[in-house]
């Protein structure tokens, strides 16, 4: 841990979304509009666990024409 007083970076979305889906759980989107996206992450047994709330091009753009990590 860092002394500097400064908080950590914030995780790249993509690979937040991309590692959730690696380890077994599920992820879908719940709200979308052409500057911001909410997507609900599922644990392993489908309970929901977080939500993450991004205005991040990149994420947006991975998220297009995607509705959920199965879909």
């Amino acid at each position: 841990m860092s002394d500097s007083g400064m908080d950590s970076p914030a995780p790249d979305p993509v690979e937040v979304l991309e590692r959730w889906h690696q380890s077994g759980a599920e992820w879908q989107v719940l709200t979308r509009s052409s500057s911001q996206v909410t997507v609900v992450l599922y644990r392993c047994d489908g309970v929901e666990e977080d939500r993450l709330v991004s205005s991040d091009p990149a994420l947006l753009s991975f998220l297009a024409g995607r509705t959920s990590s199965t879909a």
